[in-house]
């Protein structure tokens, strides 16, 4: 590999990985644009979903007790979203992506906007079984269509009034499932060859030191700021996501 090429992955995988350590989410967003200027689209899709769940296992080990403390809650977002996969995978064929993908952005910037700057966050306090159930099958369901699995569990997680660690104790290992399908469809597909297993000698070594980064400082975070910190990041994956379907 070139020296341009080395630094464009180096670079990926550090800003990917800080911003996973420091939310729980999000890598995609931060790294993918790094990757894509050096790799193949399919490669860069798949060495970003495996750093994503490679880093994120830094992340579930923080909050392990809180998963532990209410694995239901956890139970009815990740399991309809593994089985919204497949699903959003088929429906490929039937709908416009590009389409979707602009909407799902307008949606995520009105709403990051909006939120994102009020001196009063929203709060959702009571319990919804049956909403928690309906966001995780859809955020499987947008991974498989438009590859936004994080879009809508990070707008309903923001306007919950729980700590920081059980926010993330949702969020982190619902990215992760979703993931972690997305790998093993890639693996199948043969997307991880030489130039995949490269790039990720490359890129894990340096995602892992700075999702550390990013766990210290999500240390520091209050309750609040980390909900805050969410709504910002839905407000940047919408301009993320419209840019690259613009571009």
């Amino acid at each position: 590999m070139t020296a341009e090429t080395i630094l464009f992955l180096v670079l990926g995988a550090m800003a990917g990985g800080f911003i996973n350590g420091l939310s729980g989410t999000g890598t995609a967003l931060f790294a993918l644009g790094f990757y894509l200027v050096v790799l193949p689209p399919t490669t860069a899709v798949a060495i970003v979903a495996f750093m994503s769940v490679l880093v994120g296992l830094q992340g579930l080990w923080i909050v392990r007790a809180a998963i532990f403390l209410r694995p239901w809650r956890l139970a009815r977002f990740v399991l309809p979203g593994l089985a919204g996969v497949p699903i959003g995978l088929m429906l490929l064929d039937v709908i416009d992506t590009g389409t979707l993908r602009i909407g799902i952005a307008i949606l995520l910037i009105v709403y990051g906007g909006y939120f994102g700057f009020r001196s009063a966050l929203p709060s959702f306090s009571r319990d919804t079984p049956v909403t928690d159930i309906a966001v995780g099958f859809l955020g499987g369901v947008l991974g498989g269509t438009a590859g936004v699995s994080g879009a809508l569990p990070a707008m309903w997680l923001s306007i919950r009034p729980w700590t920081k660690s059980e926010t993330r104790a949702v969020m982190q290992p619902l990215n992760s499932a979703i993931l972690t399908t997305t790998v093993t469809l890639l693996f199948l597909k043969g997307a991880y060859d030489q130039t995949a297993l490269t790039a990720l000698i490359i890129t894990m070594p340096c995602g892992i030191v700075a999702a550390q980064a990013g766990i210290m400082i999500f240390h520091r975070l209050s309750d609040t700021g980390f909900r805050r910190l969410l709504i910002i990041l839905t407000l940047l994956m919408g301009l993320g996501v419209l840019m690259s379907e613009i571009a």
